[in-house]
């Protein structure tokens, strides 16, 4: 009865993508993979299904995971979940458990939420069996993880749909914005072979997945969004807007799912007791700067965690009278420790252009004896530990790292924004294991959310 009157009064409409992904997450492939751009309404469809399958089959139990706990709870929890309980099933009550975290729903079946980068909080989570698993920014998660939670898609339970009882399919779902072809999760879905051995998977039809992206959900975005994905350099706006798998490079410095994996998108960091302004400048003036690089302007911090956080790329293509304000004015509005210049290009003027804008800031000069890629192979391991992590998206910096590989630097260009970076993070890890401590208590300003969007 309760479940009939649900359906009675469920209104909310799929567009045309989303009506084609529930045909395949009904179909008889029981993994199922939704993959495309930023806010293409993966995500949302994916929660709405679980949330289905909670409300048809009583005492259900099913879990919502991702990588970090505290991306779940931001993104899941406290957005797309609430989303989809009122706009779809807004007549169904729930209530929120926020010491185990796990919504519980009127007919007993609960929904967990859940990350895997917390050993006590996990284990929790994979101490239960479930219906419905749905393994959220799959590109995150690895391989052998995904593996320990499948064996958690045990739980026998009835559904009732029109007064027909019959059993609750075990279903695991996945979405993701593609990262390269090296990813499990292409190998799987897309090639249909065992990531590890490579060999064919004994039952390819048991694996299905479905391209979404944001034009697939116009109706949902505004204009301004679609258009910020546009504009996007050509390596990010086909993962984020055409939701494309690149080409994977196995010598690549700073695969997009190392950084993923880390990012900040919900603006909580931690107190920083050290932020530098890196300078990485390539010597033209005012007057004269049409054909020259541009200037590398990177903000780092590092926080009370260990860990050093990307704050601002203020990276610009102007002359020395310019970006000497803009470092200083991040200085200033950063309440920096210091702002750290490459002098390989320009010598004793950097310091002089840093000191005409500002006389009290405190400079120091870095001076490159190695190339490109053998400084920022120390780096891109920190990186992939998560002693690196990136506020929001910085998607030109980010575009430029893609580029550093083992063999050097292989994108177009000189890697201005890049070599910004790597300075700011040698500045702030001296010692690449002891993070330099500052001898100095500065207030530092609130950092609020940057590019959650991109999450």
């Amino acid at each position: 009865m309760w479940f009939r009157a649900w359906r009675t009064m469920t209104t909310f409409d799929l567009t045309i993508k989303q009506k084609e992904a529930n045909a395949l997450l009904a179909s008889e492939a029981q993994h199922v993979m939704l993959l495309g751009g930023s806010r293409s309404g993966k995500t949302f469809l994916l929660v709405r299904g679980i949330c289905m399958r909670a409300i048809k089959a009583q005492k259900s139990r099913h879990a919502v995971l991702r990588f970090r706990f505290n991306h779940v709870k931001q993104s899941i929890v406290l957005d797309t979940f609430p989303k989809v309980m009122s706009l779809c099933f807004p007549q169904v009550k729930y209530e929120l458990n926020k010491s185990d975290w796990y919504a519980t729903l009127p007919n007993g079946s609960e929904i967990w939420f859940g990350g895997l980068d917390d050993k006590e909080r996990s284990e929790k989570v994979l101490g239960n069996e479930y219906s419905t698993v749905l393994l959220n920014e799959c590109s995150q998660i690895t391989w052998a993880a995904r593996n320990t939670v499948v064996t958690r898609l045990a739980q026998n339970v009835m559904q009732t749909v029109s007064n027909k009882t019959s059993p609750l399919r075990t279903r695991m779902w996945y979405d993701e914005n593609p990262t390269d072809k090296a990813h499990w999760s292409y190998r799987l879905f897309v090639q249909k072979v065992d990531p590890e051995t490579k060999e064919a998977i004994s039952r390819p039809e048991n694996y299905a997945w479905l391209r979404m992206n944001p034009m697939d959900n116009q109706a949902n975005l505004s204009a301004d969004y679609l258009q910020t994905l546009a504009d996007l350099p050509s390596r990010m706006r086909a993962r984020f807007e055409r939701g494309e798998f690149r080409e994977s490079d196995p010598n690549a410095l700073f695969p997009d799912a190392n950084v993923d994996k880390w990012r900040v998108t919900d603006g909580v960091v931690p107190d920083f007791v050290r932020v530098v302004v890196a300078v990485d400048p390539s010597g033209s003036d005012d007057e004269d700067n049409a054909d020259n690089d541009e200037i590398g302007i990177c903000v780092a911090g590092l926080g009370t965690d260990g860990n050093g956080y990307v704050i601002e790329d203020l990276t610009l293509k102007t002359g020395p009278g310019t970006w000497g304000r803009v470092a200083t004015s991040a200085y200033d509005r950063h309440r920096a420790d210091k702002i750290v210049g490459e002098t390989n290009y320009g010598g004793a003027m950097v310091k002089h252009v840093i000191r005409t804008a500002n006389p009290r800031a405190n400079f120091g000069m870095v001076t490159a004896t190695r190339g490109k890629a053998v400084r920022a192979e120390p780096i891109s391991a920190l990186v992939e530990q998560g002693k690196i992590r990136f506020i929001g998206v910085h998607a030109k910096l980010e575009d430029e790292l893609s580029g550093f590989t083992t063999h050097g630097y292989t994108g177009s260009g000189s890697p201005n924004r890049a070599d910004a970076f790597v300075w700011a993070m040698t500045e702030l890890f001296p010692g690449l294991t002891k993070p330099e401590k500052s001898d100095r208590k500065i207030e530092r300003p609130v950092y609020q959310q940057a590019g959650a969007w991109m999450a």
